[in-house]
């Protein structure tokens, strides 16, 4: 397990993680700080998710397939989550862009 899985998993903790269609409702409200998508998904739920992102002005980011994802936040069939908190959010993005 690497750094970007263990905050994921404190962030999921912590509350601060919704998933399946709340996530376009966070998106919409400014709630959602960073949205992680899976690699793995369906090429329309990249497209709607990154599009939602866009104008929303919301940022996103790729991770490398949804069994990581899912291992990290405890569940299972996510390919997307959003983060809820402005910190969780910048260290899981420098963690991803470094890596």
């Amino acid at each position: 397990m690497n750094n970007v899985e263990s905050i994921l998993g404190l962030a999921m903790r912590a509350r601060k993680i919704s998933t399946g269609d709340t996530i376009f409702e966070d998106i919409r409200k400014k709630n959602a700080k960073l949205i992680v998508i899976c690699e793995d998904a369906s090429a329309n739920t990249i497209k709607k998710l990154s599009d939602k992102c866009q104008f929303y002005g919301v940022k996103y980011v790729y991770i490398d397939n949804s069994n990581r994802l899912n291992h990290a936040i405890g569940t299972y069939n996510r390919m997307a989550v959003a983060i809820l908190e402005e910190g969780f959010a910048k260290k899981i993005e420098t963690c991803l862009m470094k890596g």
